[in-house]
């Protein structure tokens, strides 16, 4: 289908824009109920669904306009990433996400290269002009970070992430060595959606036990005045969640249980996923160790897929946040 014209329809089609009409009129209706702003929290959830839905709204007109106005050479580069939508069939894929990044084993090394994918991913939020926030960070002793936790509020963000979850490995000359040998780097990333309270994932309050600390992050003098960090576990599942970048902390215990509740799900998930393969007389294979993509800038320069095969010979475009193209082809991949 390479009509201009065929492809908005088939894209207005596969997104149900009546669907989406009738669920503004809805959220609308329900906004203009007084009952409503007695619980803020919802209150807020509601006017950013509705914006959201808004904004998909606005981008099919923009999209009729330019069709309208025979501007055909921009109307087909917005139709390519209007379609990637399309290929998102999945339950949660329009929901926003949780991006945690882990440094692997080899010290300062892997703590440098997970630092280098948050910047990574944080340029690409930002050429996405995609809201997002920083939960939770540990810092390494000498440099980089042991662990960083984001969450991109924007709808589809799971979507068009789910697939950069796996292992990712650098190749380069180390900055840390005098000799600067060859070095090869590791770090996972893991991305979850965010899960609403009524997707079925059940939080009890007296399974969670609560831990309030002084945060050792970002925040002035407030995170050392006050215990604003916190610490969270699940007793049932053992899960520990830990969120500390906000100045206060029931802001902070709202996002702990965010990233629970998506913890909780993966579980779930990942449980369902090894009974399927127990079924199927199969083995199920472990998250770490699934090496995704590989960064090299030593001896030679190239980022590799390992899944569509695709290559770049830029990669400090691709590590400056140009990923586009890498996550377009997954998506079609799955198509």
């Amino acid at each position: 289908m390479n009509d201009p014209e065929d492809r908005l329809e088939a894209i207005k089609n596969k997104l149900d824009l009546a669907g989406i009409k009738a669920k503004i009129a809805r959220l609308e209706t329900l906004s203009a109920d007084p009952a409503l702003w007695q619980d803020q929290s919802k209150a807020a959830e509601t006017m950013k669904e509705l914006a959201w839905l808004h904004k998909e709204l606005e981008e099919i007109s923009e999209l009729d306009q330019l069709l309208t106005a025979g501007k055909t050479g921009e109307l087909v580069k917005k139709l390519e990433k209007a379609e990637l939508k399309t290929y998102m069939s999945g339950e949660y894929d329009g929901l926003p996400a949780i991006v945690s990044i882990h440094a692997g084993q080899g010290g300062v090394e892997a703590m440098d290269w997970a630092m280098m994918l948050q910047r990574m991913y944080s340029r690409y939020f930002e050429k996405q002009k995609w809201s997002f926030n920083l939960v939770d960070e540990t810092r390494g002793d000498e440099a980089g970070i042991k662990s960083v936790t984001l969450t991109v509020d924007q709808p589809y963000a799971y979507g068009y992430l789910r697939r950069e979850a796996g292992t990712h490995r650098l190749v380069r000359q180390s900055p840390f060595n005098a000799d600067k040998l060859r070095q090869t780097s590791f770090a996972l990333v893991e991305v979850l959606p965010q899960i609403s309270d009524k997707a079925g994932v059940d939080i009890n309050e007296e399974d969670l036990e609560w831990q309030f600390y002084h945060s050792s992050g970002h925040g002035g003098q407030n995170v050392q005045k006050v215990a604003t960090a916190v610490r969270l576990k699940h007793k049932p599942s053992a899960i520990i969640v830990t969120c500390q970048t906000e100045r206060f902390q029931e802001q902070n215990r709202k996002n702990a249980l965010d990233l629970l509740r998506a913890k909780l799900w993966e579980q779930q998930e990942s449980q369902k996923k090894q009974a399927t393969q127990e079924l199927k007389g199969g083995r199920t294979q472990a998250s770490w160790g699934t090496q995704i993509r590989s960064y090299v800038l030593h001896p030679y320069k190239l980022v590799k897929d390992l899944r569509t095969d695709l290559e770049s010979s830029r990669p400090e475009a691709v590590l400056d946040g140009d990923l586009h193209e890498f996550i377009a082809a997954e998506l079609k991949l799955l198509a």
